[in-house]
């Protein structure tokens, strides 16, 4: 069964319709990357996804046990104030509040996967650091050990490496590479189309024409195209 299965599905906000009649199925293992022209919905579609906003039409399933707190989530870095008063070790720890409802408590176990997380992306050595000194790649490896401490099944990422440099870039490229061989389901919007391409599985383009298919098929597309005459840039909502 699929873990998330869209149909017919419209998304937006304050009632207003982005991007309508989406269907695709996203299954465990899959790298799906969700491209489009700036506007076309692709923050909207992660967010709808999310529970933060309403569809305004269509379904939206979840497999049984993939509740919203099972999903990993690292937002747009702009969406995360990079002078947050906190260190690595107290951010990677709050990713493990998703799944204890009102319990507001780490236990031993919480701890010792917040550390895990830390080694596996190779930020423990900066555990006790303040978020704000660190660099933007170094940002980003932390807000990912956050999110993989709410889940071992979805990561839903919204814009990774913008704003990164290219060794960054690359590195956060292969730490996804390696999740996704693990088994864990990614779900990533870009605009960075050669990445795209290379390391998807499937690609989801939304806007006025819709493409969900493999990666292979969507360099045959009209869509895929015309991203690269416009220089794969589609930053927007």
């Amino acid at each position: 069964m699929a873990q998330i299965k869209a149909t017919n599905l419209n998304i937006g906000y304050d009632n207003n319709v982005v991007a309508k009649n989406l269907c695709f199925e996203i299954n465990k293992g899959d790298y799906v990357c969700v491209v489009g022209e700036n506007g076309s919905g692709k923050s909207t579609l992660i967010k709808t996804l999310l529970g933060l906003l309403p569809k305004l039409g269509g379904n939206f399933e979840f497999a049984e046990g993939l509740q919203k707190t099972g999903i990993g989530y690292l937002p747009q870095r702009t969406d995360f104030q990079k002078d947050f008063p906190a260190s690595v070790k107290e951010i990677v720890l709050s990713g493990c509040l998703a799944n204890k409802k009102f319990k507001v408590f780490y236990s031993k176990k919480d701890k010792i996967l917040a550390e895990e997380n830390m080694r596996h992306l190779e930020i423990f050595d900066l555990k006790n650091k303040p978020f704000s000194v660190l660099s933007g790649g170094q940002q980003q490896r932390v807000l990912l050990a956050r999110a993989l401490c709410s889940t071992k099944d979805l990561l839903v990422l919204d814009e990774p490496v913008s704003g990164l440099d290219t060794i960054s870039t690359h590195e956060m490229y292969d730490v996804l590479k390696k999740l996704n061989q693990s088994g864990i389901t990614i779900i990533m919007v870009s605009h960075d189309l050669n990445s795209v391409t290379k390391f998807a599985s499937h690609i989801l383009h939304i806007g006025k024409d819709v493409f969900f298919g493999t990666a292979k098929g969507y360099e045959q597309t009209p869509q895929f195209k015309k991203l690269v005459e416009q220089g794969g840039h589609n930053n927007g909502h």
